[in-house]
């Protein structure tokens, strides 16, 4: 057996290992091999860290410029109710101010307003004398120039549950006509108190004239309240009763009256004869009359009674006897 020397057999290894890679097929390198090698940074210089990228966010889809609400979620403003006053606002003849709660329960309870009466408030304002009234029974109207406070007191009635009994009325308290009134109340200046006093004056007697503050100049009131540090002032419309007046006392004699009459202030004397005595105690309130008089023969004669236009009639007591009278104006 032959003997290779070590050079031989390292050509003989060389030749196997070329014959089998040529007949091996090559296989590619998959991409993700494939780099490409990084920048060579300059000599001695720090290595250089890749920047850090912030997270992208997903992409969302487009929003519209303007949502529309759905056609059921929209709603109407509110509706504005009438305006309320200012204190000091502009009137036609004078400025508004409001009358204190207090005080206008005390006005009523000085006419002494029941559901028997018609109450008139010439210069209503917001309404709150004409609901007060309402609210005590009374048949109310209110006459107020500005039509927004009309609205205001209407409103302000259904609110506090009085419309039926409370009305109001747009117009000129100088033209309006409140003759049905049993009580009249104001918050006016003296000088449209004056205006108004030929046509109170003129009302049926016994009805309540109540002002707030104004007087009525040389009418005497007949009361006068205070409240809320403020004034009230009560009339009492009087009958016309001056002049002369025969008198027929119930089986006896007859008299010839004068009154004389200043307002609800009455002064008076009786015909004796030769002798004019002078009426006791004379009275005048609305349609009420009250007076006494000592005939000749020293009988004292006390009268008391109603007026009723041109006649006067009631009852009397002389001696501890009562009995009728009547009178008529001559």
């Amino acid at each position: 057996m032959s003997r290779l020397s070590r050079p031989a057999v390292a050509v003989l290894v060389v030749l196997a290992t070329a014959a089998a890679t040529r007949s091996a097929p090559l296989r590619p390198l998959a991409p993700q091999q494939l780099q490409a090698p990084p920048p060579l940074a300059p000599l001695g210089a720090p290595p250089v860290e890749p920047p850090l990228q912030p997270p992208q966010p997903p992409l969302q889809p487009p929003q519209p410029l303007l949502q529309l609400p759905q056609t059921h979620q929209l709603q109407q403003p509110p509706r504005q109710g009438p305006p309320e006053p200012l204190p000091g606002q502009a009137g036609k003849d004078v400025i508004w101010l409001p009358t204190p709660e207090p005080l206008v329960e005390r006005m009523l309870t000085m006419a002494q307003v029941t559901p028997a009466d018609v109450v008139y408030d010439l210069g209503s304002g917001d309404g709150r004398t004409v609901i007060a009234a309402a609210k005590r029974g009374a048949e109310a109207v209110g006459i107020e120039f500005n039509p927004d406070l009309v609205a205001l007191s209407e409103s302000r009635a259904r609110v506090q549950g009085v419309a039926r009994k409370a009305r109001f009325v747009q117009g000129d308290i100088f033209q309006a006509d409140f003759s049905r009134a049993t009580v009249v109340t104001l918050y006016l200046l003296s000088t449209l108190n004056m205006r108004l006093r030929p046509t109170l004056l003129g009302m049926r007697p016994g009805t309540r004239v109540v002002s707030h503050a104004f007087t009525m100049e040389d009418w005497p009131p007949d009361e006068v309240s205070q409240a809320e540090y403020r004034s009230a002032y009560l009339w009492i419309v009087p009958a016309a009763v001056e002049g002369a007046w025969r008198l027929d006392l119930e089986g006896g004699p007859s008299f010839e009256i004068d009154l004389t009459q200043r307002f609800q202030k009455i002064e008076g004397t009786v015909d004796l004869g030769v002798v004019k005595a002078g009426l006791r105690e004379p009275l005048l309130r609305g349609d009420l009359i009250r007076f006494a008089f000592v005939d000749a023969q020293g009988l004292l004669r006390e009268l008391a009674g109603r007026v009723a236009g041109d006649r006067m009639s009631g009852t009397l007591q002389a001696a501890g006897r009562a009995g009728r009278w009547t009178a008529v104006r001559r």
